[in-house]
């Protein structure tokens, strides 16, 4: 199969190389900073930017946030079925 991306460079404006399932809490940070979320089932959600500042939002179902997110927390958020894009 060819990769079409193999010489690509990476970069934050997308594609994202990965997408990694998240398990919320209000101590562990995601393995690395996010470019994005995607959530299935809209809600709630609390989340630490990349900035360090913890921000709440609504959220609907099949959605995707455009925001460098380093930690979804636990407390505060409704929503589920969310996923981290990641770069790199």
């Amino acid at each position: 199969m060819t990769d079409p991306f193999e010489d690509r460079v990476l970069s934050l404006n997308g594609p994202a190389t990965d997408i990694v399932p998240v398990t919320p809490s209000d101590t562990v940070n995601l393995g690395r900073v996010a470019v994005a979320l995607y959530v299935e089932t809209g809600g709630a959600l609390s989340l630490v930017t990349q900035a360090g500042e913890t921000r709440s939002v609504t959220v609907a179902d099949n959605s995707f946030l455009p925001v460098a997110v380093r930690r979804v927390n636990a407390s505060g958020t409704a929503a589920v079925g969310i996923h981290a894009l990641m770069v790199g």
